[in-house]
């Protein structure tokens, strides 16, 4: 099997699902025995529930995903039972206070109106190539920033500034896909010595340390909501963590950046590359917009929380994203118990199981004939109503107790970007572009999303 592994890395998502999808949804991936890798790799939706949700208990991430994923240390992603559930608890009162709803629609506007229309109205009137996959990155960053650190970078701007926390987000994914694929002693190998993925894994450890720590230490004595949260969680449940409080706050507040910058970012990259595939569903966009919305002329804020609502047909291009590019396009798992899955299959105690979230919006006997299809219409009631489709089907914000907190927020965002750019411009690929998930966990696209922006009611 490693041949196969070797020759398909430029494609790992692909062929993991060509492979699932001919062994029925679940394989088992032998490595040379000699360095311990064999992995359950799964996209069968009764698999997914089991483990997700009616085992949970049974599969945390486990010590070796810690180990990947030192990075993260003790965030919200990496973190397993007493912290993460005291993680988790402390996000959700921070992003259910009204307060934060109100800061996240004010701060979504500022960013829209000071950074990604004045940025996309320099590449379009001067009729250059853009990559929206970077413009919608550094709109998220900007954003999740002020959100939660209270803190600006300005890393959307005309001249595309370089900020290297902004794009050790980007060079970190990679490298920790491969420690995935890669025996632990090569990896570690590497790290030791500093070369290659390991080095550009360090690099990027440092970008985030030298960005999130002088930040932490300006805003220590300051009563910020999310600070004063996560604080207050360190210092009633001290004797759970691994480091001093400062660590702590590095390692939630980066968890937090993480989600905030990569999912919304990837999947309004992958919804502008569908919707300018699919003409059709841009004039649906357009029509629904000017029908719900009647937005004035020269008046950009023309949505709201409120009246996002509205846009039924543009939630479901968005959920038709998710679907076919999840952001996360795995997950991994590790069980304390051994255990026999619903597919039959059995899994020991601490062993490694992938899920691909990826296969699974991919796979027929899911989605039906027209899986890999562009079709909103199949997320729509027929009273008009967005369909509701069960996590295990539909992984995109992950299945059971771990589900994303931040869903409804990420539709927000999503929909008030996205709004803004179809009714304000035109958005047409570059000829003989080619745009393709890239090899690593989050799903970039591997090429960017370069296209040319034209005007369209100003």
């Amino acid at each position: 099997m490693l041949p196969t592994i070797v020759r398909n890395l430029h494609r790992a998502h692909d062929k993991l699902t060509e492979v699932l999808i001919e062994c029925g949804a679940t394989f088992l991936l032998r490595g040379p025995w000699f360095f311990d890798t064999d992995i359950l790799f799964t996209s069968d939706p009764a698999n997914i529930q089991h483990i997700f949700s009616k085992r949970f208990s049974n599969y945390p991430k486990g010590s070796e995903f810690r180990n990947k994923f030192e990075i993260l240390g003790d965030g919200v992603f990496s973190s397993d039972f007493e912290l993460w559930e005291l993680q988790r608890r402390t996000i959700l009162s921070i992003i259910s206070h009204a307060k934060f709803h109100t800061s996240l629609e004010r701060n979504v506007w500022e960013k829209i109106e000071t950074g990604l229309i004045p940025v996309l109205d320099y590449f379009s009137g001067q009729g250059i190539v853009v990559d929206l996959q970077e413009i919608f990155q550094r709109f998220a960053f900007d954003n999740i920033c002020q959100l939660v650190l209270e803190y600006d970078p300005g890393s959307l701007s005309a001249a595309l500034p370089y900020i290297p926390c902004e794009k050790a987000f980007s060079i970190a994914l990679q490298p920790l896909m491969y420690r995935h694929v890669l025996p632990e002693i090569i990896w570690k190998m590497q790290k030791w010595l500093n070369i290659g993925n390991e080095k550009k894994l360090s690099e990027s450890w440092k970008a985030f340390d030298d960005f999130i720590y002088p930040i932490i230490s300006s805003k220590e004595k300051i009563n910020l909501d999310v600070f004063t949260a996560f604080r207050n969680a360190y210092e009633n449940n001290n004797n759970n963590f691994s480091g001093d409080s400062r660590k702590f706050l590095r390692d939630s507040l980066l968890g937090l950046l993480f989600a905030g910058r990569d999912t919304t970012s990837t999947c309004l990259t992958w919804l502008f590359y569908l919707i300018a595939t699919n003409p059709l569903s841009e004039s649906k966009i357009l029509e629904e917009i000017e029908r719900e919305l009647v937005p004035v002329k020269n008046e950009w804020r023309f949505i709201n929380i409120e009246k996002s609502k509205k846009l039924v047909y543009l939630h479901a291009c968005l959920c038709e994203s998710l679907r076919l590019f999840p952001p996360l396009a795995l997950e991994y798992k590790s069980p304390i118990e051994s255990d026999i899955l619903p597919s039959g299959h059995f899994v020991r105690r601490n062993s490694k199981v992938v899920i691909s979230f990826y296969t699974v919006g991919r796979t027929e006997s899911v989605w039906g004939g027209d899986c890999l299809e562009f079709k909103p219409e199949r997320w729509i009631t027929p009273r008009g109503g967005i369909k509701h489709e069960p996590s295990y089907k539909f992984p995109a914000f992950n299945v059971g107790p771990r589900t994303c907190l931040g869903k409804e927020m990420s539709f927000i965002q999503m929909k008030m970007v996205a709004a803004t750019i179809v009714y304000r411009y035109r958005v047409r690929l570059v000829d003989g572009h080619s745009v393709i998930p890239r090899d690593s966990l989050m799903l970039h696209a591997k090429n960017g999303l370069m296209v040319r922006l034209s005007y369209r009611n100003v």
